[in-house]
């Protein structure tokens, strides 16, 4: 792709917010601070991806009543409680997540809001996770799933998901990733 295929492709992203993510005043206000389009849809993985036009016109995902496997996808908890949750009570499920997205070779970024590593080593969240537990769990995932880790403010969230996303697209776009689809177009 040339240079102004690759600014087009970055024009036309839109987030991609999983239709299992809560629909709820704060969530409508992170959605309203991405300085792009967003569009519900079913993720195989994650909270949080990506979709774009291709230059043959084309969306590089097809919008389906089934589940989308993107390359990338942000994992958005609320607090370090909310993620205490899912390496305790629902672990199970949180692995398969993991897993899915494994396998398809996505990269994977885990963005915990209201939350530092001070936080966590201290214990101040409301869950009787042990704090050396809790951060083996992470550290471990870590290197098991190669997600990458995020702690930020709630207000910063909407910033960090669509930067992410933009700049693994641009990353991709640089690299020739998709340039299949643009010699398909000629």
């Amino acid at each position: 792709m040339n240079h102004f295929e690759v600014e087009n492709c970055l024009r036309s992203m839109e987030v991609l917010v999983d239709t299992r993510e809560q629909d709820t005043e704060r969530a409508r206000e992170r959605y309203n601070r991405f300085p792009c389009e967003y569009v519900r849809q079913a993720l195989s993985y994650g909270d949080y991806a990506y979709n774009f036009v291709l230059p043959d016109g084309s969306s590089f995902l097809e919008y389906s009543p089934h589940e989308v496997a993107a390359p990338i996808a942000v994992e958005r908890k609320m607090n370090l409680d909310e993620l205490a949750g899912c390496f305790t009570r629902s672990r199970k499920r949180f692995e398969a997540e993991f897993a899915r997205a494994k396998e398809n070779g996505a990269r994977i970024f885990l963005l915990v809001e209201n939350a530092t590593w001070e936080k966590l080593l201290a214990g101040k969240y409301r869950s009787m996770y042990n704090p050396a537990a809790f951060l083996a769990s992470i550290l471990a995932w870590q290197n098991r799933y190669d997600f990458q880790l995020i702690m930020c403010k709630e207000e910063t969230s909407a910033t960090l998901i669509y930067e992410i996303l933009k700049r693994d697209l641009k990353e991709r776009l640089e690299r020739g990733e998709f340039d299949w689809a643009a010699e398909d177009a000629v």
